[in-house]
């Protein structure tokens, strides 16, 4: 089994993703995954906090000569504006924040609360995701979160299902919001700043798409292994995400059945494709059928609501005496949805590995490979003749 937890607090010494279960013999490019922290630091509307980090990992265990050694694997991200020993007490709960329901769960304070609850801890699950990915390249599983729609503004995706997910990767990344139609970035900044100049903040639509996926990632088995029901619980385990569909969504059930199930065909010449010949003219699935991978790409997005906190803060009460106060303010973002489309995608990621970890098992990555390899032999001949 792969599986993974975080340790960490917002303001303290550092972040941790303990990894267990990852195969031997994975070459790791630390490179990738530093890039993918900055990524996940950076889209117009960040705060200043991201001018105080530069955060790289740094892989304490489970690593010999780059290699991976199928022993637990730690990763850290040190923390530049390591401070909690210094900062007080909040007074004043934040609406839409973990604060008051934390210190009463707890029966302790809102500070101990939220400096593990801040989204700052995504960037170790953003690391894990990153070792995760490199896994899936091996299987030539490839990944990518962009931004669909800002607040109220709809951006879409374009006709990007017919580009492959490196060019894919490129317009994202030479977008300064992570969509992939950079055209739009001048009106979506303009946006940002009239949310900022109103003491507001914005949230989004994120889309996932993931293309290289064999057939029979997950279960029908049992509830709890079904693929789609993991996916969404480690998307809607993402700060602020308060929604996940997958293919078509709620919109599936506006539809007549006869227009959101997807024809199954079969094209002789894909036959040495993951989706082993079968192809569908439409994917409103999302390549997810009965709690499993079928061989089409993987289509899912993530509604993240607002930033919480807000420099025009909201009515709340102050604890010690329940009267009412604005509530506080803690240095935030006025926008993060860019640095969710990079989470959500990590995220993604590292659920997909554990998935092709279940399936094809191994200590090693040679052991997975070979059984990768013997499944899709199979199941190109079957059914095979009586």
């Amino acid at each position: 089994m792969l599986r993974y937890w975080t340790a960490g607090e917002s303001h303290g010494k550092a972040l941790l993703a303990l990894i267990d279960g990852f195969p031997a013999g994975l070459t790791i490019d630390q490179d990738l995954i530093n890039h993918e922290l900055r990524l996940r630091q950076g889209g117009y509307g960040r705060g200043g906090r991201q001018k105080l980090e530069q955060d790289t990992v740094e892989i304490l265990t489970g690593v010999w000569q780059s290699k991976t050694l199928g022993s637990p694997i730690a990763l850290q991200v040190a923390n530049n504006d390591y401070k909690l020993e210094r900062l007080k007490e909040l007074e004043r709960p934040r609406p839409g924040h973990a604060d008051l329901t934390g210190a009463i769960k707890y029966l302790g304070s809102i500070r101990g609360v939220l400096e593990r609850s801040s989204a700052r801890e995504t960037a170790a699950r953003v690391a894990a995701g990153a070792l995760a990915r490199q896994l899936l390249s091996q299987f030539g599983i490839e990944t990518i979160g962009y931004v669909v729609e800002l607040g109220e503004m709809p951006i879409g995706r374009g006709d990007t299902l017919s580009h492959t997910v490196d060019v894919v990767r490129k317009l994202r990344e030479s977008s300064s919001i992570y969509s992939v139609d950079p055209t739009r970035d001048k009106q979506a900044e303009e946006y940002i700043d009239r949310m900022a100049d109103e003491g507001d903040t914005l949230g989004g639509i994120i889309e996932v798409r993931v293309d290289g996926l064999p057939f029979g990632l997950g279960t029908h088995a049992q509830w709890d292994r079904k693929l789609d029901g993991k996916l969404a619980q480690a998307v809607m385990a993402v700060q602020a995400i308060k929604g996940v569909e997958i293919g078509m969504g709620f919109e599936a059930a506006r539809t007549r059945g006869s227009k959101v199930h997807d024809p199954i065909l079969y094209d002789a010449s894909q036959s040495h494709l993951p989706n082993l010949g079968y192809v569908r003219p439409s994917n409103n699935a999302g390549g997810l059928e009965g709690g499993m991978t079928n061989g089409q790409p993987l289509i899912l997005r993530a509604a993240k609501k607002p930033i919480s906190t807000l420099r025009k803060p909201l009515d709340s009460i102050r604890m010690e005496d329940k009267q009412p106060h604005r509530a506080s303010y803690e240095r935030s973002d006025v926008c993060a949805i860019s640095a969710a489309a990079i989470i959500v995608e990590h995220v993604v990621a590292f659920e997909l590995a554990s998935a092709l970890v279940e399936k094809f098992g191994g200590d090693s990555l040679i052991e997975m490979k070979a059984r990768y390899e013997l499944f899709l032999e199979l199941a190109r001949k079957h059914p095979a003749p009586e």
